[in-house]
Formats: C-alpha cells, structure tokens, sequence
C-alpha cells in the first residue's frame, strides 16, 4: 500500500503548482538570480583587448582554459568579471572535504554538529579568497606576457595597477556568485552553486547546435549523422539518468525498546548507497590532470623543450595513451573520493549506537567490513559508467568528428543538476500539499 506521501506526489498537477505561491516566488527568485550572472558573464574586466584575447584563446582553447570556459559560460573567455566564476569556491569545498578525512581536528570540527558546519564553512570561504586571489594573480601576469595575432597585446596597459584591479575584480565577483548561490540555496528552489555552474554550460548549447545545423546546411556534415548524433544524446541522456538513481538499498533493523509505559523501535529502513557516489568530480580531476600539459605547451607559443610537444602530441584528445590515460584516472579518482565522503567504519558506528543492525551481520566490525564490500563493488560498477560517459565524446571527436564538444563531464552536471532540482520543486509541492491538509484539519476540528 502506498504511503500518504506517495499519494501526494501521485496527485500533483498543475493546478497544485499554480496554488504554491512560496514556490513561485522562490522560482521567480532562483530566475532572476540566474539572469544578473548571465549579465555578469558579459561584463568585462577594466584595460583588456577584446581582438586579441578572442584570437588567444582561438589558439588554446583546447587545454585547461577551454574546461574552465566551459564551466564559466565563456566568461573566462571574453574575460570579464566573472572569469574565475564558482571554481574558486568548488576547489576549496573539495580541499576541506579531504582534510577532514585526513586531519584529526578537522574531523572532529566535522562531527561537532551545526557549530563545526559553520566553521568549516567560515574556513572554506577564507580558503576561496585565497585560491581565488592566487588565480586571478596570474591571470593577471599571463595576460601581460601574451599578445594577439599580429603582435596586438591582450592589456592596453599593463603594470601594478592592472594587476591590483584585475585581482581585486575577479576576488570580487567570484565572492559574489559564491553568495548569490548561497541565496538561490535560501531563498530559491535550493543548489545554488550547482545552478550557477548548469547554467554556464547550457548557455553555450543553442551555440553548439546552431553551428551544427549549420553545418548540415552548407553540406560539411551528413543529415544522418546529425540524426545520429541527437539520437546519441538522448540515449546517453537516458542512461545517465537511469544509474543516478540507481540505489543499493540495504535493509537496516531496530529493535523494540520500552521507554516507561510506551514501545518505541521495532521499525525496518533501508540505507541507500548510490552506484555513483563521487559524482562529477572524477572526471574533472582527471580531465584537469591531463590538460595540464597542453596548457603549459600553449602558453610557450611552440617554443618549449622537445619533451613537451612530445608529450602533448601523445595526451592530445583521441590518442590512444589519452584515452587510456584519462580512463585509468577516472577509475582512481571514483575509488579514492569515494573513500573520502563515506566512511563505513563511521556509519557502523552510527547504526551501533542508535540500536540499528543489518540483519545477519554483527554490529560494529562485521558491518563496517560488509558495508566496505557492497561499497566497493558499487564503486567498480560507477568508476566503468564514469570512463563509458566520459571516454565516449573522445572516441566521437576522433573517429567521427563530432563537430561540438559532446562532453561526459558536462552532460553529467547538466543531468544530475536537472534531477536534483526537480527533486527540489518536488519536495516543496510537497510540503505544500502537507500544509493544506493540515489547514482543512484545523478547520474541522474548529467545527
């Protein structure tokens, strides 16, 4: 039989939707929020070239740069004032993650409940400054040393000052995007940060399509393959979706326990561990790792040691080390951060002290050890979808030159970020419904 709240959900429609006036206003608030970003993206930095910063990155899109562009909705590229976008702030929240599972005080700062949240918070934001502040530094000082094609330098006039105003600019806005996703977190439909970045990549979209029906239109690719390829997404698409929320639930007990004159206990739950559970961020270490010597052989113009236009000829996208290199960091990654977010010694721990056990394994030891192997095996299931989603794009471009950047990475963030947040508008119908039901039982128990 289902429960009332799977009843409630089954009853929801428009007419419900229209009745939320909170959730309108919180999406109202979530689109607005999102808009001044957009806006924000095509504000530029103060003394830059605008011809020659398009013709540079023109030359290195493709290393680390063209990522962050990417996450940025092309920010980065036409250097504005948001060019450093929320990667500051995910750089530093993936930082203080590994601390606390590497340093005895930050994880005892961790388990300190709502005060340690705080703080670890506080910390992230002074950690984003400073990452921040390092990054919009050097990309004040590599601005200075490039030039356009022709000789056209990217600052009209570079020195000190630029330096200062390029730094202070970038700190600011990406501190500023770090607290309208904190708002569109209080006051919209929730994941702000994650809204931020989604919306950087999906503005690039209507471009990457409309430059593929172009070339459809001048004849450079086949209509099948444009048939193809759309046909490709959505199957992905629809995969993608399927293994997120895919679960493995497993079955958790408590036993009755008498309080006084009243039994509390008896009940039976489950414990939901995802196939996928480091998310996105395999991926992106990985693709980090590899871009590094592309981006490094760049910024040398071709006039770098021999090794290096080596290496980068053997890591460039569709090679077969790239391909192989790029999967095994993947797998490595999905293993490693999957250690760092979940500890099943510490959820052992948590169902022992709460009366909780799975049936059939002893509390304590025996269930943090037969937690760790469903974990693992979960982990190797994710870590082959991980390398199948992402490696897929590269064997495309290479083999049959998909004309725009059909990313795994970003197809996960765009995917994942859609499902959480219709989970999100879901779950405030929800309450909503809740609180009309409690408002029809007040007045009938006024009558």
């Amino acid at each position: 039989m289902a429960s009332a709240a799977e009843q409630l959900a089954a009853n929801m429609n428009f007419s419900t939707f229209s009745k939320a006036t909170e959730l309108k206003k919180r999406i109202w608030f979530t689109l607005g929020a999102l808009i001044v970003y957009r806006i924000g993206t095509y504000v530029p930095l103060p003394g830059i070239n605008p011809q020659a910063l398009a013709s540079i990155f023109a030359q290195q899109g493709g290393g680390i740069l063209g990522m962050f562009d990417m996450f940025a909705g092309g920010a980065l590229s036409r250097m504005t004032i948001f060019a450093l976008n929320i990667m500051p702030y995910i750089s530093a929240s993936i930082i203080m993650q590994l601390m606390t599972a590497v340093s005895p005080s930050m994880e005892a700062l961790k388990k300190e409940g709502e005060s340690g949240r705080k703080k670890i918070n506080q910390y992230t934001r002074y950690l984003t400054v400073l990452i921040a502040a390092m990054q919009a530094y050097g990309i004040a000082v590599g601005l200075e040393s490039m030039g356009g094609s022709g000789g056209a330098p990217a600052v009209y006039d570079p020195g000190y000052f630029f330096r200062f105003t390029t730094v202070v600019t970038l700190v600011g806005g990406t501190l500023f995007l770090m607290w309208l996703g904190e708002q569109i977190t209080a006051r919209g439909v929730g994941n702000g940060i994650s809204l931020i970045i989604f919306t950087g990549i999906v503005a690039n979209l209507p471009g990457a399509l409309a430059g593929m029906l172009e070339l459809g239109r001048t004849g450079a690719l086949h209509p099948v393959a444009i048939i193809g390829i759309m046909v490709l997404a959505v199957a992905v698409i629809a995969f993608i979706v399927f293994v997120e929320r895919a679960q493995r639930r497993i079955l958790v007990q408590y036993p009755k326990r008498q309080m006084g004159n009243r039994m509390y206990g008896g009940e039976s739950t489950h414990l939901p561990l995802k196939i996928n559970t480091p998310g996105v961020i395999p991926p992106i270490f990985a693709s980090s790792i590899l871009l590094v010597p592309t981006t490094a052989a760049s910024f040398t113009a071709g006039s770098g040691p021999e090794w290096l236009r080596d290496v980068v000829a053997l890591l460039g996208l569709g090679q077969p080390l790239h391909i192989v290199l790029y999967a095994a960091l993947i797998a490595f990654f999905a293993f490693f951060y999957t250690a760092v977010v979940f500890n099943p010694q510490d959820t052992a721990d948590n169902l022992k002290k709460y009366g909780g056990f799975i049936p059939g394994i002893r509390p304590g030891k025996n269930t943090a050890e037969y937690l760790d192997y469903v974990l693992t095996r979960l982990t190797a299931v994710g870590a082959v979808y991980l390398v199948f989603i992402s490696v897929l794009p590269e064997i495309l471009i290479a083999e049959l030159g998909v004309p725009f950047y059909f990313g795994g990475t970003s197809l996960l963030i765009v995917v994942t970020v859609t499902m959480d947040t219709v989970a999100q508008i879901q779950s405030h119908l929800l309450a909503h419904q809740y609180e009309g039901l409690i408002k029809k039982s007040k007045l009938r128990g006024k009558r």
